[in-house]
C-alpha cells in the first residue's frame, strides 16, 4: 500500500489542505478543508473520504468542512478546547474579516482529539500531539512511518503561527514547538497550514522566531 500526500493551497489566505490517499483502495482522508474548496472536491470525487482531521478550527482551516462533510459523509476530529468553534462564527474568527468569505459554520465535531492518541486512518498510525499557542486546540500529527508532521498553524518555514488571536499564547507556543515538535526526528518533514514544507532540521538552524 503507497499512501500519496497531495497538496491544495485554498482560499484567500491559500491554507495548505492535505489529501492522502490510498488508491489502491480508493480512499483517503483530508486535514484542514479550507475556504473554497472546489479544486480539493473536484480531486475527491470518486474517492471514499474516511475522515476530515482539523489541526485547528480557524475559519481558514474550516471552510470546507460542511460542503465535504455533507458530500462525503465523514466524520470530523477536533481537540475539545475548540469543541464549540465548528459551531460559532465569533470563535472561529470568520466574524472578524468578513471581506475574506464571510461566516463559517458547521455541525460539531463527532470525535475529539486528545494529546497521546493514536489515530488509525487509512490503515496508518498518526500521533496527536497537543501543541497549542496558535490556538487552545492546536494539534500537530505526526506521521512516524512516513517520517512527517502535519503542524497546522504552529510551525511554519522559517516562521511561526500567529498568537495574538482568541486563545492565542507566546509562551505555549514556544514549549509546543520547542517541547515537542523539535523533540522529532530532525529529519522529520514539516507539512504546515500555509506555505512550503520543510523539515525539524531547517527549523532548528534558520528560524528566526524560535
Amino acid at each position: 500500500m503507497t499512501i500519496t500526500i497531495e497538496t491544495f493551497a485554498l482560499g484567500p489566505l491559500q491554507t495548505n489542505a492535505y489529501l492522502l490517499t490510498d488508491s489502491s483502495a480508493n480512499r483517503g482522508i483530508v486535514i484542514d478543508p479550507g475556504q473554497k474548496p472546489e479544486a480539493l472536491i473536484r480531486r475527491i470525487d470518486k474517492l471514499e473520504i474516511e475522515a476530515i482531521v482539523l489541526t485547528h478550527a480557524h475559519f481558514d482551516h474550516i471552510g470546507g468542512v460542511d460542503a465535504i462533510r455533507k458530500l462525503k459523509d465523514c466524520p470530523v476530529y477536533l481537540h475539545d478546547a475548540e469543541a464549540d468553534w465548528l459551531t460559532d462564527a465569533k470563535l472561529n474568527g470568520s466574524l472578524m474579516w468578513p471581506e475574506v468569505g464571510g461566516p463559517v459554520v458547521t455541525d460539531p465535531a463527532e470525535y475529539a482529539l486528545d494529546a497521546g492518541m493514536k489515530l488509525t486512518l487509512l490503515g496508518e498510525t498518526f500521533d496527536v500531539l497537543h501543541t497549542p499557542g496558535h490556538s487552545p486546540g492546536s494539534v500537530s500529527l505526526v506521521w512516524r512511518a512516513k517520517g512527517c508532521v502535519f503542524s497546522g498553524d504552529v510551525l511554519f518555514k522559517l516562521s511561526v503561527g500567529r498568537t495574538d488571536l482568541r486563545g492565542g499564547s507566546s509562551k505555549e507556543l514556544y514549549d509546543s514547538i520547542h517541547g515537542q515538535l523539535f523533540k522529532l526526528p530532525p529529519e522529520t518533514v514539516v507539512y504546515p497550514g500555509h506555505g512550503p514544507k520543510t523539515t525539524i532540521q531547517y527549523e532548528m538552524d534558520n528560524n528566526p522566531y524560535v
